[in-house]
C-alpha cells in the first residue's frame, strides 16, 4: 500500500506541529552531516522553532562559518554595487531624454512647428501660453523703458546743476574785476598836449596840478584804479 502524500502547507494542531518539527529538525541535520562528510563541505545549520528556540548543526565552528559567509556576501556586494549605479544613471539619463524631447516637442510647438496632430483644446491653451508670455514681455519692457527714461532725467538734472554752478563762478569772476578805460585815437593829442603842458608848469614853476586834475589825466591815460 502506498503511502500517502502530505501536504506542503501549516499545521494547525500545535501537538502535531511540534512533534513533524522535531522529526524533520533530526531529518536535516542527518542529511547536512552526510553532505559535509560525502562532500567535504562546511555546513553550518540554524533553526529557531517556533516558540523561539534555537537549534545548530555545524560541522566545525558555526562563528568560523558565519564569518566567511559574511565577507564572501559584502565582497560579491561591492561587485554588484557599481553594475547597480550603472544600471541606475542609465536609468536616469533614459528619463531625461525622455523629458528633453517633451520639451523640445512643447517648444516646437510654442514656434508653430510640428501642429498637425494637435486638437483644439491644445491650440487653446498653447494660445493662452503665448497670450499670458506676451504680456509679461511688454510689462518688462515697460518696465525697462521707465527705468532708462529716470535715468536719463536723473543725468539731465546733475548736468543743468552743473551748468547753473559753472554760470555762478563765472558772474562772480567777472564781477570781481576793475574797469579799464580804453582810448581812441582822438585823445592821444589832447593826453600828449597837457603832459606836455603839465611839465612845462612844473619846470617854469607854474601851478602845481591839483588832485582833481591828476585824476581826470589818470584817467584819460588809460592806468588802472587800483
Amino acid at each position: 500500500m502506498a503511502r500517502e502524500k502530505i501536504k506542503i502547507k501549516k499545521i494547525d494542531n500545535i501537538t502535531a506541529r511540534q512533534v513533524t518539527f522535531s522529526k524533520r529538525r533530526r531529518g536535516i541535520f542527518k542529511k547536512a552531516e552526510e553532505l559535509s562528510v560525502l562532500c567535504d563541505a562546511d555546513i553550518a545549520l540554524i533553526i529557531f522553532s517556533a516558540t523561539g528556540k534555537l537549534f545548530d548543526f555545524s560541522n566545525s565552528r558555526v562563528k568560523d562559518i558565519l564569518a566567511r559567509y559574511t565577507t564572501y556576501a559584502n565582497y560579491e556586494k561591492k561587485e554588484e554595487e557599481p553594475f547597480l549605479e550603472l544600471q541606475l544613471e542609465n536609468s536616469n539619463l533614459a528619463k531625461l531624454n525622455s523629458e528633453v524631447a517633451d520639451k523640445n516637442q512643447e517648444l516646437r510647438k510654442l514656434r508653430g512647428e510640428d501642429l498637425q496632430g494637435v486638437d483644439l483644446e491644445e491650440l487653446l491653451q498653447l494660445e493662452r501660453i503665448l497670450e499670458d508670455s506676451l504680456s509679461r514681455v511688454l510689462e518688462t519692457k515697460g518696465k525697462r523703458i521707465k527705468h532708462e527714461i529716470e535715468t536719463l532725467q536723473k543725468q539731465g538734472d546733475v548736468l543743468m546743476e552743473e551748468n547753473q554752478k559753472l554760470k555762478q563762478k563765472m558772474n562772480e569772476l567777472s564781477q570781481g574785476r576793475k574797469p579799464v578805460l580804453l582810448l581812441d585815437q582822438s585823445d592821444t593829442s589832447t593826453i600828449h598836449e597837457e603832459g606836455q603842458y603839465s611839465s612845462e608848469s612844473i619846470t617854469n614853476g607854474g601851478p602845481p596840478l591839483t588832485e582833481d586834475d591828476s585824476s581826470d589825466t589818470s584817467l584819460k591815460l588809460g592806468l588802472c584804479l587800483f
